[in-house]
């Protein structure tokens, strides 16, 4: 192993101008002396990133390891996955990516042949010719017949929906914009669906440009300006609804949350027009469902950790429902409905468990699952006693696997990272250890290893966590993860307060005037990681994206000493004005709101951008943003890797480099060459700083 650091010298960064400006907010003076870098459209502006663009591609093109790096990121990219599965009738659909494709295609196949092959039904890159362009979401209409489907170019994320034909694969005339993660409930003959929109940004005023989610109903082959409202009664602008309709078509279920712990859920009979209530104003997260003359779901509400609750459609059904399966030590995340089971979707320390049930919650029994990992997309198939769902690890990619008459089997079948070999099983060892938090409070964290590397000498390793929105960070796969592991590395992940791993209770714990304990949880995880032999304080580097860019942040702002190297993706840095750009007002029910003088007080106290202090040795960090992200402004990327290029002691040794892509958004989307592309960035500045020396790995593409 080389020394920490050695690699290219670092030329001093492109100079910034730095303004003495201020705003006098609650009283107090709160300075930006890089606001100027918010306005992307100022000549000044593209100019600076032009040029921190430039030193950030020469400083990591002139790492030795860069090109190998790209080589092993490609084939472990390449490896097919699949993703978002849904069943209808006797047909499942799915987000495939394999071979030579760029990015996932939507595919069907058949749901009681796995010998049939999966047949492309959209493929967005043949379509349009651009790379950029990704399929953001799908939804099957009953039986299977028709598909919605939305897309969006260069990572925005700001769909165009389009309807597929499945038998012909004829596209359809519909083109309806602005319907970004749009919700889609059809009716059983397929004629037509209720859909969630956002007003033309156009025809709004800036600060509402991005909110105001309806819902509108739309017949197939009428033209969408003549789309009735069907649903507008939100609580405020930042509500975000979902629909979903019965079987028959009859009855509406209408879910607004508002922020990541309440959700209301109205009920609509389309029948007499009836509109009832059934959870409204109350702190809790519930998914509900019409099966039969039931509403069936699950609910935190009295249940921080979940239960499945039923009750008689009706008027007094909050007053009527049954627990049919309780709360437990598991945190229950989802449930679904086959012909004659309820199959329920839950996770103990952030590892997903699968039970069969009953109908009416009797006689539970576990699905076997294929390894300790992560399951997602899970989807019953009401016309026969099955489901599908995909499943993953840390060195598994996604498949998509069958559960029938009690067994689960794979359906995809997919290549796997080592073709000689279909399962990692045997190459590489997680363990989940716990560690005490400052205040003695059990947090778990996954290792992950090659079944080579010692695990009684320290070694190089990454630290990521997220700790933040009720996201649970289970295993999933990654090319950086097997890529890092592969040279001898550990990757840690950290289930830090802020997320799900422990229900509800685990989120709240993490958000708003405790957001401070997420960050504490993930310095405890560094120290525990040192203190316990695992690496050293040079051959730590800490990982983290959007949330967990504000997490990294917050972490070497508070503690400039804990790890050698930083790469902070996408974040929320600059915490007093983030609810001024883009969507991000439909985040203070987890910060809080700047605008509230108590509020304010416990954000401006951690927030990273106004925790720098001039003169101070900061670890070494990679920024990494993009232009077209429409969640968290690249400002904050900018801003911060200004004011740490300036404030910093050792920038020479321990650079501070920001990676500004034009053609891409918050990660979504983004084609494999891109992200072999950055991965290949991110760990080339890791194995510089750290000071790592990449194995060889024979038979790996290129």
């Amino acid at each position: 192993m080389a020394m920490p650091g050695t690699g290219p010298e670092a030329p001093l960064p492109p100079p910034a101008r730095r303004v003495d400006e201020f705003d006098l907010v609650h009283g107090v003076e709160v300075h930006d002396p890089y606001r100027w870098l918010e306005d992307s459209t100022r000549p000044e502006t593209t100019a600076w990133i032009e040029a921190q663009n430039q030193r950030t591609r020469e400083l990591l093109d002139a790492v030795p390891a860069r090109p190998g790096l790209h080589a092993r990121l490609m084939s472990l990219l390449r490896v097919g996955s699949s993703t978002g599965c849904a069943v209808e009738g006797d047909l499942v659909f799915s987000l495939d990516r394999w071979g030579h494709h760029d990015q996932a295609v939507l595919v069907v196949r058949s749901a009681t042949d796995s010998t049939t092959a999966a047949r492309t039904l959209v493929d967005p890159h043949k379509i349009t010719g651009d790379p950029t362009t990704a399929i953001d979401w799908y939804s099957p209409s009953p039986g299977g017949r028709l598909v919605a489907y939305g897309l969006s170019r260069g990572g925005d994320e700001q769909s165009t929906l389009h309807i597929v034909e499945v038998s012909s694969g004829r596209v359809l005339r519909e083109k309806i914009p602005n319907t970004r993660a749009a919700s889609v409930a059809w009716l059983p003959d397929s004629s037509g669906f209720a859909y969630t929109r956002y007003p033309d940004p156009a025809m709004v005023a800036e600060e509402d440009r991005g909110y105001w989610r309806k819902v509108f109903w739309h017949r197939v082959g009428q033209n969408w300006r003549y789309d009735e409202l069907i649903w507008s009664e939100l609580p405020d602008k930042t509500a975000w609804s979902n629909v979903s309709l019965s079987r028959d078509g009859r009855w509406l279920l209408v879910h607004t949350s508002l922020g990541w712990s309440r959700v209301d859920v109205h009920l609509i009979d389309r029948v007499s027009g009836a509109h009832t209530v059934l959870i409204e104003g109350i702190e809790a997260v519930s998914q509900l469902m019409v099966v039969d003359d039931q509403v069936t779901g699950v609910t935190t509400l009295d249940a921080p950790k979940g239960r499945v609750i039923t009750a008689p459609l009706g008027s007094a059904w909050h007053e009527r429902w049954q627990t049919i399966i309780p709360e437990s030590e598991s945190v229950i995340e989802a449930a679904t409905v086959t012909s004659g089971s309820l199959l329920v979707l839950s996770s103990k320390r952030a590892v997903s468990w699968l039970d069969r049930y009953d109908l009416d919650g009797a006689n539970a029994e576990p699905v076997p699952l294929p390894e300790s990992g992560s399951l997602t997309a899970l989807s019953g198939n009401r016309d026969a006693d099955q489901a599908f769902f995909s499943f993953t690890g840390f060195a598994r990619p996604p498949a998509l696997f069958r559960w029938q008459h009690g067994e689960v089997e794979d359906w995809s079948r997919l290549g796997d990272i080592d073709p000689e070999s279909r399962e990692p099983t045997g190459r590489y060892v997680v363990e989940q250890v716990q560690y005490l938090a400052t205040d003695d409070t059990p947090i778990s964290m996954f290792l992950i290893r090659a079944s080579t590397t010692d695990p009684d000498q320290p070694t190089h390793c990454v630290l990521t966590g997220y700790g933040g929105f009720s996201i649970t960070m289970g295993p999933a796969y990654s090319a950086a993860i097997v890529a890092l592991c592969d040279d001898g590395g550990l990757y840690a992940v950290a289930n830090i307060r802020g997320g799900a791993e422990e229900g509800e209770t685990w989120h709240q714990a993490g958000m708003r005037e405790h957001k401070q304990r997420s960050f504490d949880d993930f310095m405890a995880a560094a120290d525990w990681l040192v203190e316990n032999g695992h690496t050293t304080r040079d051959q730590l580097a800490l990982r983290g994206g959007s949330n967990g860019g504000l997490l990294v942040g917050a972490a070497i702002t508070q503690r400039p000493d804990i790890c050698r190297a930083a790469q902070i993706a996408v974040p929320l840095l600059d915490m007093v004005r983030y609810h001024h750009f883009l969507i991000a007002r439909l985040w203070i029910p987890e910060y809080g709101d700047p605008d509230n003088p108590e509020q304010f007080r416990w954000l401006y106290a951690y927030s990273p951008y106004h925790r720098v202090v001039d003169g101070v040795c900061y670890p070494a960090v990679l920024l990494t943003t993009a232009e077209g992200d429409s969640r968290v402004d690249p400002m904050h990327a900018r801003k911060m890797a200004a004011l740490l290029q300036s404030a910093t002691s050792c920038g020479t040794e321990r650079p501070v480099l920001l990676r500004d892509e034009m053609l891409a958004g918050h990660g979504q989307g983004k084609p494999v060459s891109q992200q072999a592309d950055e991965l290949a960035d991110v760990l080339a500045f890791i194995y510089w700083q750290l000071g790592v020396s990449p194995r060889d790995h024979p038979g790996a593409a290129t």
